[in-house]
């Protein structure tokens, strides 16, 4: 089993503009290694995929340095790069499996389809590494016309793209899904799903719908598991997201549930896990 999205923290040593310490106090602490450890172990899985969380080379560095020293736990990580540099800045690592750029925090709603950016993602497909898409409600229309734009380029769908649970969002999010599935270089994560619904009231089935629009929609062979933690600490924590999946892909056949919870990861990002 594959954790194709979480992270790792510590406030004591860089800024991270989105965690606020009063409406993230629950999560505004360090997560290390040795916490992922205890949490993956303590619930099946065997490999994990490290997702950047700020705007930094500095951060990417060292997930990288602690993807080498996880004894291959984290099989992969999802780094950052400056995609508006004149020439894509990106180590030459074999664990570095993808870029992120919080997209959904850019001023500019449109900021996936400037020229530049679009230029970098393009040098991110000839190394043939993914790209993960970070938006909400404002720059979903980008995303589309940028993932529709370069076909070479492999782009996954963070969060689901965000849907707006709490809300009682369907469409436009839901059209929006169907649109990004008809695209083949797109995936999409089943993921993050807890915290855009109400953090201490959420069920099941409130979330189901969601689910599986996105399962129909791509195919289970395109959707891949993440826990999102620890931001799914302010919702439940790992165990509830673990406990809900295997709820949400009840309905699934055995090769389905292999793809979401392993397959699709390791072929999406090129993953060998040990």
């Amino acid at each position: 089993m594959i954790d194709a999205h979480h992270h790792l923290w510590d406030p004591a040593v860089r800024a991270y503009p989105w965690l606020d310490p009063t409406a993230h106090a629950p999560i505004h602490r360090p997560y290390a290694l040795d916490d992922l450890r205890k949490e993956t172990t303590a619930h099946g899985v065997t490999a994990t995929v490290l997702v950047q969380t700020v705007a930094t080379a500095e951060e990417t560095a060292a997930f990288l340095a602690t993807a080498r020293a996880s004894d291959g736990l984290i099989a992969g990580v999802v780094g950052w790069a400056d995609l508006t540099a004149p020439e894509l800045p990106l180590p030459e690592d074999p664990l570095l499996v993808g870029v992120r750029h919080q997209a959904e925090d850019e001023p500019d709603p449109r900021w996936l389809v400037r020229a530049d950016v679009r230029r970098s993602l393009a040098a991110l497909g000839a190394r043939g590494l993914a790209y993960d898409v970070l938006v909400r409600a404002p720059q979903r229309q980008a995303a589309l016309e940028c993932v529709r734009g370069l076909d070479e380029v492999r782009f996954v769908l963070d969060h689901a793209g965000k849907p707006g649970i709490a809300a009682g969002e369907w469409d436009p999010w839901a059209a929006w899904i169907t649109e990004a599935a008809a695209c083949p270089n797109t995936v999409c994560k089943l993921s993050g799903l807890v915290t855009e619904a109400p953090w201490h009231t959420w069920t099941a089935e409130q979330l189901r719908p969601y689910a599986d629009h996105v399962l129909a929609a791509f195919g289970a062979d395109r959707v891949l598991f993440g826990s999102d933690w620890p931001v799914c600490e302010l919702a439940g924590g790992y165990a509830a997201v673990r406990a809900l999946t295997d709820e949400l892909l009840a309905g699934c056949t055995t090769t389905e549930r292999e793809a979401v919870l392993g397959g699709t990861a390791r072929r999406v990002y090129g993953l060998h896990p040990g």
